[in-house]
């Protein structure tokens, strides 16, 4: 790829960014009595009732951090502060510590039980706040998220993490993210964000348990998570690490490949790194199974062998990142041009080039998703804007 040609992908990534996903939540999302709205809808009919998400809440927090250390806009410290108000007044568990898993419209609990996943993301989003601001308060914070992760979710005798508790940190009978999960006691998706998480941490304040636990989870992802033979991720477990599933999701692999490397590089360990580095590219490769002559992701194989030919937003936003990370650390530059294609396929499909932001997905028949939010509980800005973030950093470098 020409230097000429990464200059003009640079700047349409840059518009993406600034001039059509941020604002919409700038304007469109911002409640002017604090925080952000819960959901606008596919029709971008705005909800101001709805029930209000931690794990969008804090992506809001992470992506306006992530954006302001990007591009020194003052505009996004400003929201970014204005979502860690808000965060920190009604998500916090004071009481028990902990974050809610989501509060009403008022700012009340809605429901209080203990999702590892959304305590993960808030960790994930008060280190980038911490290394914006350099505010002790919110490191400690984070710091505290970290310490619940590690007291109640890990498992010291079998390894990895437990999904969910009640609020005061016992036992649940229903632990799934969503009605789409299978209720199993350990998952790859809760797994790699919490790794995410520990990752933005172990960045902004590196101490001997992160590093324990960092190395731990990518110990995890390569000796019981991925298939040896398939290299696809497997997505739910049992307590004793027995498989639950025989899907597999091709945008989590994709997702993980760089991920997993990104996490491997921040940690330092020789021995983990070079581990990383042969793991990381089978992933990849594994994931690219469900890319598509056009440049884009379907979602996943079934068990049966047949395929969810739905192009998520999130599928090929984190295809066009791990695309390109295959070419800056795996030597392969035709990924390159692979991630510039699936990048192709997105402006034109998805963004949302009238009202801003991305559309939920593309229909197998070829219609653009409406029933499904534009913005709302898992509807969020954070894997398109990290992805323009990510690709920039990766041209420009």
């Amino acid at each position: 790829m020409t230097s000429e040609m990464k200059n003009a992908w640079a700047a349409e990534l840059e518009g993406c960014l600034r001039d059509n996903i941020l604002p919409y939540w700038l304007e469109w999302m911002a409640d002017a009595e604090g925080g952000f709205y819960g959901r606008r809808d596919g029709n971008d009919v705005l909800h101001p009732e709805a029930d209000r998400g931690a794990v969008l809440n804090a992506r809001i927090l992470w992506t306006f951090a992530a954006a302001w250390r990007q591009t020194g806009d003052d505009r996004y410290l400003e929201a970014a502060r204005k979502a860690y108000r808000y965060f920190e007044a009604h998500f916090i568990d004071q009481r028990e510590g902990g974050v809610y898993w989501s509060v009403k419209s008022d700012g009340t609990p809605a429901d209080d039980r203990k999702q590892f996943y959304a305590i993960a993301f808030a960790v994930y989003a008060y280190a980038e706040f911490y290394r914006a601001t350099g505010e002790v308060a919110v490191l400690d914070r984070a710091m505290e998220m970290f310490d619940c992760i590690e007291r109640h979710s890990r498992d010291r005798r079998l390894g990895g993490y437990i999904e969910a508790t009640t609020r005061s940190w016992e036992q649940i009978a229903d632990m799934r993210l969503s009605d789409k999960d299978a209720n199993a006691c350990k998952t790859m998706n809760t797994h790699l964000h919490v790794l995410e998480g520990y990752t933005g941490l172990l960045k902004a304040n590196r101490t001997p348990a992160l590093e324990e636990a960092v190395g731990s989870l990518l110990d995890i992802f390569f000796d019981r998570i991925e298939d040896h033979e398939s290299h696809h991720l497997g997505l739910f477990f049992d307590a004793d690490w027995r498989r639950q599933d025989r899907e597999q999701s091709f945008g989590h692999d994709i997702e993980a490949s760089w991920l997993l490397l990104e996490a491997a590089e921040a940690l330092g360990d020789p021995e983990r790194l070079e581990k990383a580095m042969i793991h990381t590219r089978l992933i990849a490769e594994a994931g690219l199974e469900g890319r598509c002559h056009d440049g884009s992701m379907v979602y996943e194989r079934h068990a049966s062998g047949s395929y969810d030919n739905e192009k998520h937003w999130w599928v090929q936003a984190e295809c066009a990142v791990g695309q390109a990370w295959l070419a800056d650390r795996h030597g392969m530059p035709g990924q390159l041009d692979k991630s510039l294609q699936t990048w192709r396929y997105i402006d034109s499909r998805l963004v949302d080039h009238t009202q801003g932001e991305w559309h939920w997905s593309v229909m197998p028949d070829g219609s653009v998703n409406r029933k499904d939010d534009k913005a709302g509980f898992w509807k969020c800005p954070y894997h398109n804007s990290r992805m323009c973030m990510e690709l920039l950093r990766i041209l420009r470098r």
